[in-house]
């Protein structure tokens, strides 16, 4: 399905932020963050900027993998509230605008949930075929998600003497996504929560999703799939999202945003760029990202690629070269708890970078000017840190940090009862937290509020092209948004050194002003369309681009 309306894709210029509920805010004191905790606290997020809240799993679950375990996909877990909560919760956003969308999980289920524990009784039962089963593992099985931690995707089940296929922890069965009962039951789970306001869906995992190990004739072009069910989230609402997480090579991506009909994935997060950013960072050289940027394939008017620095998994260097990992990790993760699956770093940014706010406010300075959509993990805004104690990927997802007092002020329970340690140290809620953030102009949460506030500003960069600049300096990406809108240039020094930097800017003259958005300068461009701009160490410029006559607002 081809969409040519463009008059309201909310997404090209949104600011997602994702949160779990569990770790937000517990408003009944009993150890879990819960939606009446999160309502009370929109107001922090409308003035932030937010304009999309992604929540992950809120479903009811064993809890054995983060909510990611779910036993039941049309309810909420108790622990959190009930289905009124979410409706209120829709609504409270929505008033400020702000939208929610939900996790889509759909690779697989808990094996407490009442479809596996019907299939796995017995081989004659209705639901057997929810799952994928074999009488002997394939010779040459795929490798687990998780190394390390699982070490195969084939479970024995002795009741019925097969196995059953777990691409993930082997206490999540994978789902049967060739049977057509089981789309039917996903287009329902869709349909179920468009119905009570959700604006959309992040897809989980999805290449895995989309993967026959069925080995069924009936499956299809898993693609085409993919459009069915983008096609019915539009006809259920004409407004809602599917962001998928694909990390994939550009090439691949592509196809999973429908290639240039853009009639499958609305966003994907680009993995590729995020990966070669901290490469960057390591080496001082603004290359290795610039390279990639510029591999950034051509999309579709309505597709749109979501920007991030870190989110709630590791922090995957997969995609990096064997060396160039190793490079990242000697930096970043020097200790082995650092690290997990041989491929990523369980750690926030601000430890990584020492805590240094010039390169904090630098990186998320590139992230807000680059074409796309910024997406926000839950404290970034503060500039938290991990708790390495909680251990692999839980260390970067530790209860938010509201005010300096028990538990950063997220819960009145004792800590035995919190779902994660709180974070200890120089980034923990005695120094960093949102009380204090906001009382404190020059803070983190303040920058980051003139960030989001210069993005929503600037429609370009949603919806503009990228051009890489030339010039001298390889610690630099100076690059430029150019759309119907306007045009941006933005600088980016990934070094310590101050340097000037001299562009040479198409389609520009001596009446043509560069105007900052973040320092308060201006800059005038010569007869032959050269200026010669100046960076501090780990310096950032945003350059709006004001011919004579123009009427945008600098």
């Amino acid at each position: 399905m081809r969409i040519t309306d463009t008059s309201d894709l909310w997404w090209k210029n949104a600011v997602v932020y994702c949160l779990d509920v569990e770790t937000f805010m517990d408003w009944n004191g009993d150890g879990h963050g819960d939606f009446e905790g999160l309502a009370n606290r929109l107001d922090y997020l409308s003035d932030l900027g937010i304009t999309c809240l992604w929540l992950m799993p809120f479903f009811p679950t064993p809890d054995r993998d983060d909510g990611y375990d779910i036993t039941d996909f049309y309810n909420v877990d108790d622990r959190l509230g009930h289905l009124g909560d979410v409706v209120e919760l829709v609504r409270s956003a929505t008033d400020r605008g702000i939208r929610v969308i939900a996790d889509l999980v759909v690779n697989h289920t808990s094996d407490k949930h009442p479809w596996f524990l019907a299939a796995r009784s017995s081989r004659t039962s209705p639901f057997r075929d929810y799952y994928v089963w074999r009488d002997e593992p394939p010779k040459h099985a795929a490798a687990s998600v998780f190394p390390g931690e699982e070490s195969g995707v084939w479970a024995f089940e002795k009741k019925t003497k097969q196995y059953y296929l777990h691409r993930f922890y082997r206490h999540q069965p994978d789902l049967n996504v060739a049977n057509p009962r089981v789309r039917e039951e996903i287009g329902k789970v869709l349909g179920f929560w468009l119905e009570l306001g959700i604006s959309g869906f992040r897809v989980d995992a999805v290449p895995f999703f989309l993967e026959d190990d069925a080995g069924s004739k009936d499956f299809g072009d898993g693609h085409d799939y993919l459009r069915e069910l983008m096609e019915l989230v539009s006809r259920r609402r004409g407004d809602a999202i599917l962001l998928g997480e694909v990390n994939l090579p550009f090439a691949q991506q592509l196809t999973y945003f429908g290639g240039t009909d853009g009639d499958e994935l609305t966003m994907q997060f680009d993995f590729e760029s995020m990966q070669r950013l901290y490469l960057s960072l390591v080496r001082g050289d603004a290359r290795p990202l610039a390279r990639m940027l510029a591999k950034r394939p051509k999309l579709a008017v309505r597709s749109q690629w979501a920007n991030f620095v870190r989110n709630h998994d590791e922090l995957t260097l997969d995609k990096l070269s064997d060396a160039e990992r190793q490079e990242v990790f000697a930096a970043f993760g020097p200790e082995e708890r650092m690290r997990v699956y041989n491929r990523g770093i369980v750690r926030r940014l601000p430890p990584m970078l020492d805590g240094d706010p010039r390169r904090i406010r630098m990186v998320y300075s590139l992230l807000f000017s680059l074409p796309g959509t910024p997406v926000l993990f839950y404290g970034e805004e503060l500039g938290m840190g991990e708790n390495l104690d909680a251990g692999g990927r839980s260390a970067v997802r530790t209860p938010m940090q509201w005010t300096d007092g028990e538990h950063g002020g997220f819960s009145s329970a004792q800590a035995s009862d919190l779902p994660n340690p709180v974070t200890v140290g120089p980034f923990g809620p005695d120094h960093i937290n949102a009380n204090a953030a906001r009382h404190d102009p020059d803070s983190l949460l303040h920058f980051m509020q003139k960030l989001i506030s210069r993005y929503r500003a600037s429609a370009e960069i949603g919806w503009g092209e990228l051009t890489i600049l030339s010039q001298p300096h390889t610690g630099v990406l100076a690059h430029r948004v150019t759309g119907s809108f306007g045009s941006m240039v933005a600088l980016h020094n990934f070094t310590p050194d101050a340097l000037t930097v001299p562009l040479k800017l198409d389609g520009t003259n001596g009446d043509t002003r560069l105007v900052d958005l973040l320092h308060d300068q201006v800059t005038t461009v010569s007869d032959t369309g050269e200026a010669d701009l100046t960076l501090d160490g780990y310096g950032y410029r945003w350059l709006r681009v004001l011919d004579p006559g123009s009427r945008r607002l600098s």
